[in-house]
Order: structure tokens, then C-alpha cells, then sequence
């Protein structure tokens, strides 16, 4: 893990905190591998059933840290900055539990973008979010053009991406951007209980439920349906009759049960 992201585990409950405030939590190359790790720590997890995402200080992040990314040659931006972006974007987007994000701050560019990845968003009132990167120059680079207009619709997002217009969070809220508006401060207390609730749920059912919505907004089509196959035909006795036959060297006898 990077020393600006942290994960720790409270019993069901996975934690991923962005820990870079006086840099207003911008993302540099170890903080996306870092939480591209941090996904993969969650998912190997036997006890978590749920998982917040937060930011320390005034902004729940930045985006991309321009100090990171300014310089690089076309090449070296697109296969060691973009791609990593989405690679670590989508690991946290397809966790198998539940991700809450917990804005207390600001959610500029790649921010929103990570914001986007959770399930449920939970905003304090103050903040503010949008799209600046057309004002640098630059277009979206880690599904702001892709997953945002899929979760938030392509009439918000032209709005942000083509005129950098500042959204707050109570706007966010009507908008769809986020889920649930709280008071300055009581964000943290909101989304433990929040996610109280979704770890007091049956957790198999709670995590199918999460792939077959990701699967049908296209978030990831292929592996829930196969997923979804493979687990009803693992238990069969069909199966059982293949893998012996297989193991016996002869022919199965298939039941279709």
C-alpha cells in the first residue's frame, strides 16, 4: 500500500482511505496502485461484506495529481496513467461487496470519477463536484466519459465535461450524483450505520444482487452471468458424474440433475 492510502478491516467493514490532504488527496502513480491493491485485499476477504471509500481533509479527492501526469509523452500516458486509472477504477467498481463512497469534501475530475465506482454515495452538505479537465485542455480519462454517463446519465455529465459547471452537493443530490445529502460532520456516523445495514443482509444474496446490477447497467456483463453458471452447475450431479468419469477414464452417464 502507498503511505497515502490505507485499508484496515473492523470486522465486516473494509475501510480504503485516501490519506494526502495537504495535496487535497490528488492521485500520483503509487495512491492507483495502492488502490488497486486495496481492492484486491477486500475481495480475498473471508469476513467483509461491505466497504467505505473516504477521503482525509477538505477534499474527498482532486483527481489525478498534475504533477504525476503533466509531462508525460502520449505513450507513457496512455499505457502508465490512464490504463492503471481504469484498472484500479474498475477492481474497486466490480468489488463483490458493497462500496459506499463518503464524500466530506470535495470530488473534482478523476475524484469523481473514483466516487462514481461506489454503490451508494453518501455527500456532506458543503461540497462541491465536477468535471474540470476540458478547462486544462484535457478530456476525462478514467471513465468520466463511460461509467459516469452510465450511472448519472449523459445529460449531467455533458454539463460538468463541456462547461465545467460546479455541481453541490445538494444539487448532486437531485441530479443523481449522489444518494444522500447529510450535515457537515455527520458523514462517518452515516455511513457506518449505512453500512451496518448492508452487512446485517444476507451477504451471498446481497453480493448476486450487486453483480446482476453491474451486469445490467454494463458494468460487467461477461463474469455474473458465468459466475452466476458456474455456481448453479457446480452443485450438480451432473457435474459430479463428469469430473468421476473424467477422473475414471470413460464415458459419462449424465442425468440432467
Amino acid at each position: 500500500m502507498s503511505a497515502f492510502v490505507d485499508l484496515t478491516f473492523d470486522g465486516s467493514c473494509a475501510k480504503l482511505t485516501l490519506k494526502r490532504p495537504d495535496k487535497l488527496n490528488a492521485l500520483d502513480r503509487p495512491m492507483i496502485d495502492a488502490l488497486y491493491e486495496g481492492a484486491r485485499a477486500i475481495e480475498s476477504s473471508k469476513e467483509a461484506r461491505v466497504a467505505i471509500l473516504s477521503g482525509e481533509g477538505k477534499a474527498f479527492c482532486a483527481g489525478g495529481d498534475i504533477a504525476a501526469w503533466g509531462g508525460l509523452p502520449p505513450l507513457e500516458m496512455w499505457r502508465d496513467w490512464t490504463r492503471a486509472g481504469h484498472r484500479a477504477f474498475e477492481a474497486l467498481a466490480r468489488l463483490r461487496v458493497p462500496l459506499i463512497v463518503l464524500l466530506t469534501g470535495h470530488a473534482f475530475g478523476g475524484g469523481l470519477e473514483l466516487a462514481a465506482v461506489g454503490d451508494i454515495r453518501i455527500a456532506e452538505s458543503g461540497i462541491k463536484l465536477g468535471l474540470p479537465e476540458s478547462g486544462l485542455g484535457m478530456a476525462p480519462g478514467w471513465s468520466g466519459t463511460q461509467r459516469l454517463v452510465r450511472r448519472f446519465g449523459p445529460s449531467v455529465v455533458r454539463r460538468m465535461a463541456l462547461t465545467g459547471v460546479m455541481f453541490t452537493a445538494e444539487d448532486g443530490l437531485s441530479l443523481g450524483l449522489v444518494d444522500e445529502v447529510v450535515s457537515k460532520g455527520d458523514g462517518p456516523a452515516r455511513a457506518e450505520r449505512l453500512a451496518a445495514d448492508v452487512a446485517k443482509r444476507g451477504p451471498l444474496a446481497v453480493q448476486m444482487v450487486k453483480a446482476m446490477i453491474n451486469a445490467a447497467e454494463g458494468e460487467d456483463r461477461d463474469a455474473p452471468i458465468e459466475g452466476l453458471a458456474g455456481a448453479l452447475t457446480a452443485y450438480t450431479e451432473d457435474l459430479a458424474e463428469g469430473v468421476a468419469a473424467f477422473r475414471g477414464k470413460r464415458a459419462p452417464n449424465f442425468a440432467g440433475r
